[in-house]
């Protein structure tokens, strides 16, 4: 493609905005709150800093100087630099195909529990009734309102992988509706994107901040907050502590995936991406530390109200068992009370056993729940006890839709820029045909995932479709950039793009330190995953009300491996091809040369 014919970016500001759209997505909502309780509240903040400056702002900037450089997509970008590099973006197409196949799923979800915020009462604020009326459900009762109304409402989920089951109709047309809004997104490329990030950037800003001065007026958001702030040190001595903030930063920024390079290539060639690679960043991360402040406030809300639940539940048993005065017990001394009765009446406390729960406020916060689970149900839990719950419920899920609707506007398009480049594959489509026949070849595989064990295959899916091969990726494009390419090859690219040289700093970290974070962080996934056994998931048991550990069956252990080796085998197969490609030109031209010489 020529330069002059490559759309471009209005101005500087949408390129911004749609690096942010993209980057910041659900995982800053619901990842990095869960690495925060994980790993020692505020503490985690150190080693997620950290990992920012020596791997995810040095390996943000490369991908947008690659992509404003060579202004083609990642399969482009990568065999501009070396014909052998090519399988680099096909890999990080495929990745990204993975990526669009089930993420959109989550914005179905979305739409599907937006919808069913337009109640008078929401469908998991409580348990329907059985087909005879009588009484509730009895998956419900042994559940919560809320796990049943994910689980049996919205997924209709079976009891394992192995059983079968039909399309949940709601949810595929959900799923119809969220590739609608994508296409229309990205029905005319950069043009139509560049409109819509105005909107998906900043809208959920505005949430947040709605929500936070909603949930710090919550009773016991003060509970929530300080927990996560309150550093628990010792965790820094923990190596897992220090894996998880460079993969959340590595993951939070979309490298690896082609998106970034995609965005950057229709910048202006003179554009400063260096620093807007530093504000984006510094952007993505804030997000996640202020949509962290608002999770634990609502956090602390759902783990106060839950706390004194049961000890409401208690004072009661207490009353009713002793026949004490009504006054007599309060929420603040029921242990106290405890205590005295089972000094005093020995034999009929003991009776009490299997009916006496152990209240603790910690052990609640304690409690971390992360990605569908923490936003699905641990929120819905939250928000059904909020009054005016409708208005609430509709605002989460809208900025989730909004979040997940941003991500996907750069997942689309990473895999869309490459494959429009290849004029072979698009000569004689126009735009707006291509991009509608992507989201229906996305569409039709992903309906897979609205079936009875589709969330099953979503979570295989989430667990291996690109962890393992975007370590791979990133690993190889910073070694092809600093020793195949060139690190003063890079620099003088840059020069002519910005007028100056990057600093010692960038150079020491692609030469040095982001190579070999990369390496350590490549054989932890590898040694993990060799040492953790066979595939496990986690199964919904309706009889229980609860999930089940179950390990997958041989042809998902193999499926598991296929999205393993699938991506990753991309770059030395292209990289054979080519080399079997120049070798049989040579061949062909010694022929002819000898040919012509015996003529």
């Amino acid at each position: 493609m020529e330069k002059d014919a490559r759309p471009k970016w209005d101005n500087p500001l949408q390129f911004v905005l749609a690096c942010v759209s993209y980057a910041v997505g659900l995982g800053n909502v619901w990842r990095f709150p869960y690495l925060c309780q994980m790993h020692g509240g505020g503490g985690f903040m150190i080693p997620y800093l950290i990992m920012l400056v020596l791997e995810g702002v040095p390996l943000f900037y490369m991908e947008l100087a690659i992509g404003q450089k060579m202004r083609l997509g990642s399969i482009g970008a990568w065999s501009a630099i070396s014909p052998y590099l090519g399988g680099v973006g096909l890999a990080s197409v495929v990745t990204s195909m993975y990526l669009c196949l089930y993420y959109n799923v989550i914005n179905a979800w979305s739409f599907w529990y937006l919808f069913h915020s337009f109640q008078s009462t929401l469908p998991w604020a409580e348990c329907p009734l059985n087909s005879n009326q009588t009484g509730p459900v009895e998956e419900c009762e042994i559940a919560t309102p809320t796990q049943y109304f994910f689980y049996r409402e919205t997924l209709d989920i079976s009891s394992s992988i192995d059983e079968n089951g039909g399309v949940h109709t709601g949810q595929a047309l959900c799923l119809v509706l969220a590739w609608i809004i994508v296409y229309l997104f990205i029905v005319r490329g950069v043009k139509s994107t560049g409109k819509v990030v105005y909107f998906t950037a900043t809208f959920p800003y505005l949430v947040l901040i709605i929500y936070l001065i909603r949930g710090v007026t919550l009773h016991g958001a003060a509970n929530g907050i300080k927990y996560m702030f309150t550093p628990k040190m010792e965790q820094l001595a923990n190596p897992t502590t220090w894996i998880n903030a460079a993969t959340q930063i590595f993951f939070s920024l979309g490298l690896g995936f082609g998106s970034l390079i995609a965005f950057a290539s229709y910048n202006e060639y003179n554009n400063n991406f260096e620093r807007q690679a530093i504000v984006v960043s510094m952007i993505n991360s804030g997000t996640s530390v202020f949509a962290s402040i608002v999770t634990f406030a609502i956090y602390g809300f759902k783990a106060t109200f839950n706390y004194e639940s049961c000890l409401e539940r208690m004072r009661l048993l207490l009353l009713n068992t002793f026949e004490l005065a009504e006054d007599s017990i309060s929420m603040e001394n029921v242990n106290e009370w405890m205590e005295r009765l089972s000094q005093m009446h020995p034999g009929q406390f003991a009776g009490l056993a299997d009916r006496l729960e152990n209240c603790s406020l910690e052990a609640e916060l304690d409690t971390a729940v992360e990605g569908t689970g923490l936003a699905f149900i641990v929120y819905s839990e939250a928000i059904k006890n909020m009054p005016l719950s409708q208005l609430w419920s509709v605002l989460y899920f809208f900025m989730l839709l909004l979040l997940g609707m941003g991500s996907m506007l750069g997942n689309v398009t990473a895999i869309i820029t490459p494959l429009r480049d290849f004029k072979v594959l698009s000569q004689n489509i126009s735009n707006e045909t291509f991009n509608g026949i992507i989201c229906v070849f996305c569409l039709l595989l992903g309906l897979g995932f609205t079936t009875r064990p589709g969330n099953y295959w979503f979570t295989m899916f989430n667990d291996y479709g690109a962890t393992f091969s975007l370590l791979f990726i990133v690993l190889i494009e910073v070694i092809a950039v600093s020793y195949i390419y060139g690190i003063n090859r890079f620099e003088k690219d840059i020069e002519d793009m910005l007028g100056h040289r990057p600093n010692w700093y960038w150079k020491i970290m692609w030469a040095g330190v982001s190579p070999i974070l990369l390496v350590a962080l490549f054989l932890f996934y590898i040694v993990n995953y060799i040492r953790g056994g066979t595939p496990t998931y986690q199964a919904w048991d309706k009889d229980l009300g609860k999930s089940v550990v179950m390990e997958y069956p041989l042809y998902g252990q193999a499926f598991i491996g296929l999205l393993l080796v699938s991506s990753v085998s991309c770059v030395p197969l292209t990289a054979l091809y080519v080399y079997c490609k120049k070798r049989a030109h040579g061949n062909q031209k010694r022929e002819r040369t000898v040919s012509t010489i015996s003529a």
